[in-house]
């Protein structure tokens, strides 16, 4: 059914858009012509050689990237708080599970709980400031007629789980003194697994249970209730509710890490805006003394069941080093050094710490002015640097396409105050600067700016290198890449365009990780975004899964540690007018773009391939130079029928790379034909 979607949208296009294409192709022009057969030039020799951490990646808790995502709690809200969303997220949490609005004002019981039984009426008082955690608890009132209770709509991991570890602090009142915890099928009201606590306690006490559903009793991405009732007409104080599936990883979702892990980052960055309000004493200790707050950054709740240590954890499991966003806003030089400090202890391995996360922008907590910057990053500087000498620093810079006046500030500073000057790249694809583009020009602006950006890369390091105290010592660090298709729909993403979700996204990916290679004496760190949730892991209704342009940056991190060989090509290119801000007029963006590589043991090249035309497949000859192809030369390629094609908890494996073998040629050139819109790696024996 998707492919027929994409292939209407596609045959669509060309009816709806024919008038303004005519328009828009004086806005795409050809500066050199695509040869009937393009011919690549692979150099012999190489002397940069791919630093580890260009494959790195983002974590922040931002929609479900951690809670809801890596952490495998599957209740939302279980410390039971009031007013932990913001407008538009109760506006979607609303239109997802419309019977909330009711239940949520005739009651008062804190979202997205319900009352199992709404003809009991109102058996609920809240009690602020008498709570296991955090503000509040939940008193429930039992009837002789009717069962009272609170239920919430949950999805399992049935498909590799049936399981489930139940806890939570009860503190009884009056009554019967037992409480059921149980998961039923919202359609039938059938009981699918049950388990009775003895609640005696008149003080907070945590109790603990399992529950077990039966082979083949839920289905996956089937949505059940999970409910707790007391007894009769017993009264008890509830608080502090966990369900986890019994082969979660400590907190952590074990498909998530097995994916994280599969994906080979070799660098992972606790940041974002988060990070400017952020007081890491709220995330360590005992997990259930940990408070619940509203992340005011994004608007959504902040368990802080996720913290430093948890964060370590995962580092560990999938290989990563971990890289800290210190709080420059709200924070002081003291508070990051204690981080420091207590990271230190805890883990013995190198750890990059980055001063404050894009506090140019007004947007965040404490946010520095220009005149601002230079001494709170020393004072910063300092701090940490009286606990860890060693540490390795990244200064929060602003571009790369800028006017260089904030990057100037930073350099006023001594040359030992950092070791890096970050950057960010994130533009918004589906918002190009001609008024009347199409789909078609949308996505060659879209697939020009990965390219578009190197000279600017080139501008940041020569402004660095003008510096005679940083000359040679400082270098970039890319700690947010992402492309974007901003709209009205989930989180304020669309699918129009390509972006981190949809086949497109993986041509923008592929495109970006060759320019970062071409650049990696300049760029030493970068980091995607993100490892979950964006150009990364998804969980929807309990099912992972992945966009492509992870698949894209899995075929990619092969390379950390070859060395890049120089590359010429005669594929043609095309200019760009009107596209995408701030690079909406580039020229000469290449049709076929090629990064080469060779392994440490000089016995594989690999051939990075990107074809960005919208229509013509391309055969693509490789002259290795002095090298010979030897067979079987392996072969992974993404690509799709539509750029606009994606995976989704449905369709989990959509869009994931094709492998396969091709024999070397006996003599003359490697061929093979590039499809367009896709991403090729080539690994190639030589000798």
């Amino acid at each position: 059914m998707r492919r027929l979607i994409a292939e209407f949208w596609k045959a669509s296009a060309v009816l709806i858009f024919l008038v303004p294409l005519i328009a828009a192709q004086a806005q795409i022009s050809v500066s050199r012509p695509i040869p009937p057969a393009v011919t690549v030039h692979v150099g012999a020799e190489g002397t940069q050689h791919v630093p580890e951490t260009l494959f790195g990646s983002f974590l922040e808790p931002i929609g479900n990237s951690i809670n809801g995502g890596i952490v495998a709690e599957i209740l939302t809200n279980g410390s039971l708080e009031s007013g932990l969303w913001n407008h538009t997220n109760l506006e979607n949490m609303f239109r997802d599970q419309p019977e909330l609005i009711d239940s949520s004002n005739e009651t008062g019981i804190p979202l997205p709980w319900q009352p199992l039984d709404p003809a009991a009426g109102n058996r609920f008082e809240l009690h602020v400031g008498d709570a296991a955690n955090s503000w509040q608890s939940l008193e429930i009132m039992g009837t002789p007629d009717r069962r009272a209770g609170i239920l919430q709509r949950v999805y399992l991991p049935v498909q590799r789980e049936l399981s489930y570890n139940v806890s939570l602090y009860a503190k009884h009142v009056s009554g019967p003194a037992g409480l059921t915890v149980f998961f039923r099928d919202r359609d039938t009201g059938k009981t699918l697994a049950e388990s009775r606590i003895d609640a005696s306690a008149t003080e907070w006490t945590k109790y603990e249970t399992t529950l077990a559903v039966t082979p083949g009793a839920v289905r996956r991405l089937q949505p059940v209730d999970f409910a707790v009732a007391v007894e009769g007409t017993g009264r008890a104080d509830v608080d502090e509710l966990s369900v986890l599936p019994a082969d979660a990883i400590g907190i952590l979702d074990p498909d998530e890490v097995a994916m994280a892990k599969a994906m080979h980052v070799t660098e992972l960055r606790l940041g974002g805006n988060f990070s400017s309000y952020y007081h890491w004493r709220d995330g360590v200790g005992p997990a259930d003394k940990r408070v619940t707050m509203e992340n005011i950054a994004w608007g959504i709740p902040e368990y802080n069941k996720f913290g430093t240590d948890e964060f370590l954890q995962l580092c560990e499991l999938i290989g990563a080093e971990p890289q800290f966003d210190l709080n420059m806003g709200s924070g002081t030089p003291e508070e990051a050094a204690e981080w420091v400090r207590y990271i230190h202890e805890h883990y013995k391995q190198p750890v990059f710490y980055e001063l404050g996360n894009e506090l140019y922008g007004h947007w965040q907590v404490g946010y520095s002015t220009v005149d601002e910057i230079a001494p709170r990053t020393l004072a910063f500087s300092k701090a940490v640097r009286a606990v860890d000498p060693d540490a390795q620093l990244i200064a929060t810079g602003l571009g790369p396409v800028s006017d260089g006046t904030w990057n100037a500030a930073q350099l006023s500073n001594p040359a030992n105050a950092f070791d890096f000057l970050s950057l960010h790249f994130i533009l918004e694809t589906n918002h190009p600067a001609l008024a009347s583009a199409n789909p078609d020009f949308t996505a060659a602006a879209a697939y020009a700016l990965p390219y578009a950006v190197g000279p600017y890369f080139d501008k940041v390091q020569q402004q660095i290198d003008g510096s005679p105290d940083f000359r040679g010592k400082l270098h970039l660090a890319v700690t947010e890449w992402l492309f974007n298709s901003k709209g009205n729909g989930e989180r304020n993403f669309t699918d129009e365009s390509p972006s981190w979700m949809n086949e497109g996204g993986a041509v923008m990916a592929a495109g970006f990780l060759n320019t970062l290679l071409r650049h990696a004496s300049e760029i030493k760190i970068a980091d995607m975004t993100g490892i979950m949730e964006f150009a990364g892991i998804w969980k929807r209704r309990e099912q992972v899964y992945a966009v492509p342009a992870y698949y894209v940056f899995r075929m990619y991190t092969a390379v950390k540690g070859d060395t890049v060989l120089p590359v010429s090509t005669d594929s043609g290119t095309y200019n760009v007018s009107g596209g995408i801000r701030p690079l909406d007029h580039v020229d000469d963006i290449p049709y076929i773009d090629v990064v080469a590589t060779l392994s440490s043991d000089a016995t594989t090249v690999t051939l990075l391939c990107v074809n960005r035309s919208l229509d013509q497949d391309m055969t693509t000859n490789f002259d290795l130079g002095g090298r010979q192809a030897t067979s079987p030369i392996r072969v992974e390629q993404i690509r799709a029928v539509s750029r606009y094609e994606v995976n989704d908890e449905v369709e989990p494996n959509h869009v994931v790379p094709q492998e396969s073998t091709i024999a070397a040629p006996a003599q003359g050139p490697l061929s093979i034909i590039l499809p367009h819109e896709s991403v090729t790696v080539l690994r190639v024996p030589t000798k």
